[in-house]
């Protein structure tokens, strides 16, 4: 399977979207910074955790992602992620060590164990 790359910077910034979104909605729904407990940050990696794993399994792209121009395939085939391999990904990225160790294909170790990578939208070679 031949795919396009995607760069450490694409990939931090779709997560970053991703966080910050969700980061505002449980802001904005307890009240603003100042009334944020520390359990309020379980809410949020939740919140997030829900957020990329309904969309990548529905859309092939979390919002962040569809935002930055990449999705999520399965590595094998180019073909659309599995739920199985959408939950282990997600589960994995919000254990962030593993979305920052990168192997030869600059695949993490989420992606690796998923059995999927990250491409920019439209760009797979069969």
């Amino acid at each position: 399977m031949n795919f396009t790359r995607v760069s450490l910077g694409r990939r931090l910034c779709a997560l970053m979207v991703d966080w910050l979104m969700c980061y505002a909605i449980i802001t904005a729904s307890v009240g603003g910074l100042g009334s944020m407990s520390s359990l309020d940050g379980f809410a949020v990696l939740a919140l997030f955790f829900f957020e990329v794993f309904a969309l990548v399994s529905m859309t092939g792209a979390s919002a962040g992602q569809r935002i930055v121009g990449i999705s999520v395939i399965r590595f094998n085939d180019g073909g659309a992620p599995r739920i199985g391999q959408v939950f282990i990904r997600t589960l994995l990225l919000c254990l962030v060590v593993t979305a920052v160790t990168f192997d030869e294909n600059g695949r993490g170790l989420h992606e690796r164990l998923s059995g999927t990578v990250l491409t920019k939208r439209g760009k797979i070679n069969a």
